[in-house]
């Protein structure tokens, strides 16, 4: 996510230069992006976007960068890779979409073939996903009521 303050300069490179360069912020990308390490590339949108796209939009006083899972009449349905959440997103709320990002040095366009396979093999794993996160989730509140979360923690962070 990224803030307000930040938004407006972003608004403004995307206007005078027609692309923007930036470290992510935030893990809603992951694994596909990680925060403070990776860098992604935006132009500013000259047509209408397409399911599997990234894109940068406005969410009331923050950007967000998630990708589109649909597109309805007169909105988007964003959603990030790591996250369960899906956000209805009018047109013009979109202000740049991803072309490309650099990943440990190593630039990957957005046409290319590894990455296309990967967007539609992680998109097409998303129910088997959910249902990993729903379970993980439920078995640390188990953990949490049993008393035994912190021993468990301490477990994960050995292996």
């Amino acid at each position: 996510m990224v803030t307000e303050a930040m938004h407006t300069a972003f608004e403004e490179i995307l206007r005078r230069d027609g692309h923007l360069v930036y470290k992510t912020r935030g893990v809603s990308m992951e694994p596909m992006l990680h925060e403070n390490r990776d860098l992604v590339i935006l132009q500013a949108p000259s047509l209408r976007l397409k399911k599997y796209d990234v894109a940068l939009y406005k969410r009331e006083n923050a950007y967000v960068l998630h990708r589109v899972i649909g597109v309805e009449k007169e909105r988007y349905l964003f959603r990030g890779d790591n996250t369960c959440t899906v956000e209805q997103v009018p047109f013009g709320a979109v202000i740049g979409v991803l072309t490309g990002f650099q990943r440990k040095g190593k630039q990957v366009a957005v046409t290319d073939g590894g990455y296309q396979h990967y967007v539609r093999l992680w998109c097409a794993l998303y129910p088997v996903r959910t249902l990993y996160m729903r379970c993980r989730r439920l078995a640390a509140q188990a953990a949490r009521r049993l008393g035994i979360l912190p021993a468990l923690r301490k477990v994960q962070r050995h292996e």
